[in-house]
């Protein structure tokens, strides 16, 4: 093994548990962020080994890590290794100019604002405490700071959003001008208090998913905007690469290592999954034991299926090499006849990409390929 490259840290802490939430997340908790910070720093000594001597990138996800309490994110960030990509999730109520500059001195070079929506009536659905102007304040002010690599997030499928709701919010993120934008579904989990409430409303929303998607695609693209993965879009500039390089590894199939309550780790054909709850993760480290773990070994049909999964999400050919075990010949020449699916090169360097049409369809083409 030449070294783990990408390192992942949640930051479990939130000032609210939004309802359609199923991250592992802690609201409020201020007396346990610097213990948290300790137990995170004691992780990475333990585990820190199987890291090469220069990652690539670091990504601090949530909860919500800018809610930490100043003095624990910013002891934590600057004693994380160097990274050429280093990410931290935002609530946009929660960037200020010292959130800001905090970051900036802390090698912070790229900012993910979980925008969600622009209509104040949504963000009220959503539970989410961030007003529109809060979105617009965040991204000034992290302009104002230097910084020159800052994604949005936006939901889409709403309870009660309409197309025209959908076409403003795409209409107003484009117009703050982000490197980076990724439009997910609203994915409300069984069990959740969201799905609850909104249940009727969310499977009325499900039939128009296909066609909001198109909307982002056709909105997005249209402004000059890449769509390289299913739900991402970066500005194309020939200077830089800005697609979200650590979720690029994932899509890459490659090993990383997650440090934090809930995170997980693939290394080496083994994926394991530190337990949610919190306590127990800081009294383990406190007392010098690693957390309690699932640990998962992965076999070779496992990775190969990830990685045709995973890879036919991007714009890019997937190389079939290593992986024609786990592709349905049948199933790719019937796809391919449909113009869904295309391969190029031969003599082993056959490729594979889903056709922008397979691409809308994504996860079916995918699982009729999967052998």
């Amino acid at each position: 093994m030449t070294g783990v490259r990408h390192l992942y840290v949640p930051l479990p802490f939130c000032a609210h548990r939004c309802g359609y939430c199923d991250f592992v997340t802690a609201v409020g908790r201020l007396d346990q962020h610097e213990a948290y910070v300790d137990a995170l720093l004691a992780e990475l000594e333990l585990d820190g080994g199987v890291l090469a001597p220069r990652i690539e990138t670091i990504f601090l996800g949530g909860g919500t890590p800018t809610f930490t309490q100043p003095r624990a994110l910013e002891r934590l960030l600057a004693a994380l290794p160097d990274a050429r990509e280093v990410t931290v999730e935002a609530n946009p109520e929660t960037v200020t100019p010292t959130l800001a500059r905090l970051l900036s001195r802390n090698r912070v070079n790229r900012v993910s604002i979980g925008a969600q929506s622009f209509q104040s009536r949504l963000l009220a659905v959503l539970e989410r405490r961030a007003q529109p102007d809060d979105v617009r304040r965040a991204v000034r002010t992290l302009r104002d700071a230097g910084f020159d690599n800052i994604s949005l997030d936006l939901v889409y499928g709403i309870p009660g959003q309409s197309v025209a709701d959908l076409e403003e919010d795409l209409a107003e993120a484009i117009a703050l001008a982000p490197e980076h934008l990724s439009c997910y579904e609203l994915e409300a989990k069984p069990g959740t208090r969201f799905t609850h409430a909104h249940g009727p409303e969310l499977e009325r929303q499900a039939e128009s998913m296909e066609s909001y998607f198109g909307w982002v695609v056709a909105a997005l693209t249209g402004t000059g905007y890449r769509w390289y993965e299913t739900a991402n879009f970066c500005l194309a500039e020939r200077a830089r690469d800005l697609r979200a390089q650590h979720n690029l590894g994932y899509w890459l199939g490659r090993d990383y290592l997650g440090l934090g309550i809930g995170a997980v780790s693939t290394i080496d054909g083994l994926r394991r999954r530190n337990a949610p709850r919190l306590g127990p993760y800081l009294d383990a480290l406190a007392n010098g034991r690693r957390p309690a773990r699932e640990i998962e070994q992965l076999d070779c049909e496992t990775l190969r299926r990830e990685r045709v999964m995973l890879g036919l999400r991007l714009d890019q050919p997937l190389p079939l090499s290593g992986l024609e075990a786990a592709v349905d010949r049948d199933a790719l020449a019937r796809l391919e006849r449909l113009g869904l699916a295309a391969r190029s090169g031969a003599n082993g360097r056959e490729t594979l990409t889903l056709t922008e049409r397979g691409r809308f369809l994504g996860g079916g083409v995918t699982a009729e390929l999967l052998a």
